[in-house]
């Protein structure tokens, strides 16, 4: 176990080093392109509607054509995936009497699976359905063009960019339908995960995420977004992403909001949480209700719909820079430490903790002990050990403690916190 007198010493160093960024995420980060967002989410505005009723078989409009084109658009990128990348179609059953839909339809989620060589996986999670304010109709323009279009933008852009990079953990893009009638296309796949045992350690929801202006109050800002998550391991995947994306994108503060989502409503990553997994959402930090799920018009003079016009594709490029960035350090991190123990049975001023050591699916360097004072929300101290376990000089009534993994790139798991 260390000593105080180590312990010092590697407090000394640790601070000296610890935010170091890696070429490798630095230089797929700067390849991100708001033009490309921009011409993602023009193409699906294009199909009219994404309506979990509408079409499914018009060429051109309609939720069918929007898969096929999500489908065509991954497959794209297969070529220089050196056979690591495949995309499939899951098809499930939903709606009919007792339901947001008022038929039973056969609905799709587009699948993309970017292969790793471990075990562990992380999803990353976009609805493509829209809608208007009529929760049946089917046929009006429902652009959705912030809602979801930015968020499917974000997961198509970070898949080109990280396509022909090997990494450890398997990453699966899933564009999802059902979700503007009861988060249908999440539960579903939540299920399979469940069911087949699929080893997922983060889910990460990317809805509306492209505007930067409030109705009403009139504030306008692109430089901040929000992860909304509860406590527990989701609320350590939150710090972990505002962490790394500050890091590595300039002009963004990542706002952590401690609410599983927002009043009166839901997303994708909800299925999951149910289910225990580590999920959280992403979303801008300013909404406009002038445009969501509204029909196109205007009224009064003000314009109301989701409209590309709507969209800040700068904003978008630096949400989808924290998600790769976000990704690529998780994928090649080894796995989080697992029990993370505390000694309560002795009246201290020191804390002694302890930990499992986690299957070595990537070389382990050590491990950080994490700190923070129980009022604050974010750690605000990381102190290396090789050890799995140190006695340290900070009253254990004080403190929060954690432990995350350091592999020899520097890449760290997310924080395990103390049981």
């Amino acid at each position: 176990m260390k000593t105080l007198f180590s312990l010092l010493i590697l407090n000394f160093f640790v601070f000296g080093t610890a935010n170091r960024t890696s070429e490798d995420i630095t230089h797929r980060v700067s390849r991100i392109s708001s033009d490309s967002i921009e011409a993602y989410v023009h193409t699906l505005t294009d199909f009219h509607t994404r309506h979990n009723l509408s079409t499914q078989t018009d060429p051109q409009t309609g939720i069918g054509a929007a898969a096929r084109w999500l489908y065509r658009k991954v497959s794209e990128w297969i070529p220089a995936s050196d056979g690591r990348l495949s995309v499939e179609n899951v098809v499930y059953t939903a709606g009919g009497p007792g339901t947001r839909l008022s038929r039973q339809v056969e609905l799709t989620n587009v699948m993309a699976v970017l292969k790793g060589t471990g075990t562990q996986e992380i999803w990353l999670l976009a609805h493509y359905d829209s809608r208007v304010n009529d929760n049946n109709d089917s046929t009006s323009f429902a652009p959705g063009s912030n809602d979801n279009g930015s968020g499917v933008a974000c997961l198509l852009e970070s898949l080109r960019v990280m396509v022909d990079i090997p990494m450890h953990t398997t990453v699966r893009f899933l564009f999802l339908s059902g979700e503007e009638h009861g988060l249908l296309g999440a539960a579903a796949m939540a299920d399979i995960a469940e069911k087949e045992g699929w080893n997922v350690t983060a889910v990460i929801n990317y809805d509306m995420i492209g505007n930067t202006e409030s109705c009403g109050t009139g504030h306008r800002d692109n430089s901040g977004n929000r992860v909304f998550s509860p406590d527990g391991l989701p609320r350590e995947l939150a710090r972990y992403m505002k962490e790394i994306g500050e890091l590595y994108v300039e002009n963004l503060e990542v706002h952590l909001i401690f609410r599983t989502d927002r009043y009166g409503r839901g997303g994708d990553h909800l299925p999951f949480l149910t289910k225990g997994y580590t999920a959280v959402r992403v979303s801008e930090y300013h909404e406009n209700y002038n445009r969501t799920h509204q029909l196109v018009r205007e009224e009064y003079g003000i314009s109301y719909g989701d409209l590309p016009s709507g969209v800040d594709f700068e904003y978008v490029r630096k949400t989808t820079a924290m998600n790769v960035a976000v990704v690529m350090s998780l994928a090649n991190a080894p796995a989080a430490p697992k029990r993370v123990q505390m000694n309560t049975r002795s009246l201290s001023n020191y804390t002694e903790l302890q930990w499992d050591i986690p299957p070595e699916t990537i070389p382990v360097a050590g491990y950080y002990v994490h700190l923070r004072k129980t009022d604050q929300p974010l750690w605000q101290k990381k102190i290396f050990v090789t050890d799995n376990a140190i006695t340290l000089p900070y009253s254990k009534d004080n403190y929060f403690f954690g432990v995350s993994t350091v592999g020899h790139k520097g890449h760290t798991s997310l924080v395990c916190p103390v049981d």
